[in-house]
């Protein structure tokens, strides 16, 4: 398993030092040395608020460890479909226009079939144009990371003009209302990504009309069960479209990603690139390539699909501490 917190508390509350702390004393504490089945964990660390990322982490190398146990792949065991895990890029601000095109060439290049950029006040608008003129055909959506408020919902509106997948988290984190607001103005569908945390938030999205469109971040959500039951309700009861979202994974987490981006429901290019697009050297033995059809398949092998490679992680480790369920440490 992988916990996918930053650094620091920029896309959500939780930083590597509040995922270490809560694991180690709280987590590690009340799971109980035996769980028949990964989907328990929930349940089990429901009395921990919050700390999604921390508690994914954790519940999420159960399910890898499940599906060993069951000689599966993880993508079976959830109920994927496919193995071909049809992915895009996602390009950040960039210096200048020219750079960014010069950015998105290159990924086309490479295989990439969708491109999403960030945008924020003052870029938006022009450097869309710039891709819309010099790529007309590409499939193209814009993430704002909740950079802007519902003032500049008539700017936003003029995106409709682009042909765009989708618009994702213009307004706040926790926003739901004046995403609701939003979408009603425009034809172009929006997406919820930091506003949906559980299951409940997905059925406020939906019964507000909110999005048409949800991003779903399996540590953003606290791991691999609550993933299926956004998905399925969303997919599956209200038959709108879902896709999988990245942040930053080794191979590690980037597998947990591929078996999901295979459940039925995934119908827009998920944000699951080349493990290279991060990382020099990755830390599993065999790093996650782009396919043909910018695609990235789900592996055959029990699992996640890969192994760490414990030479190449041992070079890169500043800490580490050995867990037992209960809490017992060493």
């Amino acid at each position: 398993g992988e916990v996918v917190a930053g650094e620091g508390p920029w896309y959500s509350s939780e930083t590597v030092w509040t995922a270490w702390h809560v694991i180690e004393d709280y987590i590690a504490r009340l799971l109980p040395s035996t769980i028949e089945h990964p989907g328990e964990v929930g349940g089990r660390l429901s009395r921990i608020r919050g700390h999604n990322m921390a508690k994914a982490g954790v519940e999420m190398a159960l399910w890898d460890l499940k599906a060993r146990m069951e000689s599966k792949p993880l993508w079976s065991l959830i109920g994927g479909v496919r193995r071909d895990v049809s992915v895009g890029v996602s390009v950040g601000i960039q210096p200048s226009i020219e750079d960014l095109v010069r950015t998105v060439s290159r990924y086309l290049e490479e295989g990439y079939g969708r491109i999403k950029i960030k945008i924020e006040p003052g870029w938006d608008l022009e450097p869309v144009e710039a891709l819309r003129r010099e790529f007309p055909d590409v499939p193209l959506q814009v993430d704002a990371n909740a950079a802007y408020t519902f003032l500049d919902a008539p700017r936003l509106s003029r995106l409709d003009d682009y042909g765009l997948l989708m618009i994702e988290q213009p307004f706040h984190h926790d926003d739901l209302v004046e995403h609701a607001h939003f979408q009603s103005m425009v034809r172009t569908p929006v997406c919820l990504d930091e506003s949906v945390k559980s299951v409940r938030d997905a059925v406020a999205a939906l019964k507000l009309g909110s999005a048409r469109v949800i991003n779903i971040k399996p540590g953003r959500v606290g791991g691999i069960a609550s993933s299926l039951e956004i998905h399925d309700f969303w997919s599956l009861k209200a038959h709108l479209p879902v896709w999988i979202g990245g942040m930053l994974e080794t191979g590690v987490g980037r597998g947990h990603l591929v078996a999901l981006g295979t459940l039925p429901g995934v119908r827009y290019p998920s944000d699951i690139s080349a493990s290279r697009r991060y990382y020099v050297e990755d830390i599993v033995d065999k790093p996650w390539e782009l396919e043909s059809g910018s695609a990235i398949r789900a592996r055959s092998r029990p699992g996640i699909g890969v192994e760490v490679d414990w030479g190449r992680l041992n070079k890169y480790v500043k800490k580490s501490r050995r867990l037992s369920l209960q809490g017992r440490a060493s």
